[in-house]
């Protein structure tokens, strides 16, 4: 009777081991700039497409309501969540819509008779991580906010409430980029009519997602 013969398995060299590590990395090498720009892009596009969320959610409030209804841009002690440390700012990606100022008291719940009287709130997060945000009028200058009436309409600066937030002094434009660079820049822009797009300044005039000069 022919007895089976036995096999032997043979393993990796330690030649072999090197040479398939030495592959890896440098293929992590080379695809690392490539990931690092996707999750750059990936966090601007985020900001700027929560900030044009909130712009339209302000606006299709007033139009619901048919009243003044107001975009916030707000900074706090913890860009993850809108607390009561939030202040009025032309540099952060969180807000707050609301009817009137939140300043110190954007923890406050929903309600429509509660001041601020807030009607959502969103905070930038670990999704807007190393991003930069500027605000700015059509002057430009800093701007912190945007109040729409209720036919969707920019308020004019004659009209109550009496604060900060006026006509020459509202959102116009709001840049985005990453602060490391290596990113898309894009803009969102809110026109006097009251409309809210989303554009990037980084193609050409003929290009649809072109920025308006």
């Amino acid at each position: 009777m022919l007895m089976p013969i036995a096999r032997t398995q043979r393993g990796f060299s330690m030649v072999e081991v090197a040479i398939t590590m030495a592959i890896l990395a440098l293929l992590l090498a080379a695809a690392a700039p490539s990931v690092t720009g996707w999750m750059r892009n990936t966090r601007v596009r985020n900001t700027a497409e929560a900030l044009q969320m909130g712009l339209q959610r302000a606006r299709a409030e007033a139009l619901r309501r048919n009243a003044n209804v107001t975009f916030w841009l707000v900074s706090g002690s913890d860009e993850r969540i809108v607390d009561n440390s939030c202040a009025l700012s032309s540099a952060s990606g969180s807000w707050v819509i609301s009817l009137s100022d939140p300043t110190g008291h954007c923890a406050t719940a929903p309600d429509p008779t509660i001041s601020p009287m807030i009607v959502e709130t969103h905070a930038v997060g670990d999704g807007g991580s190393g991003v930069t945000v500027l605000s700015q009028s059509a002057t430009p200058s800093a701007a912190q906010c945007v109040r729409f009436n209720g036919f969707g309409q920019i308020v004019d600066a004659t009209l109550p409430p009496a604060d900060n937030c006026r006509l020459p002094n509202q959102i116009a434009t709001v840049d985005v980029t990453h602060a490391s660079g290596g990113a898309r820049r894009l803009r969102v822009v809110v026109s006097a009519g009251g409309g809210v797009r989303m554009c990037d300044r980084d193609v050409t005039s003929t290009d649809p997602r072109a920025c308006p000069a």
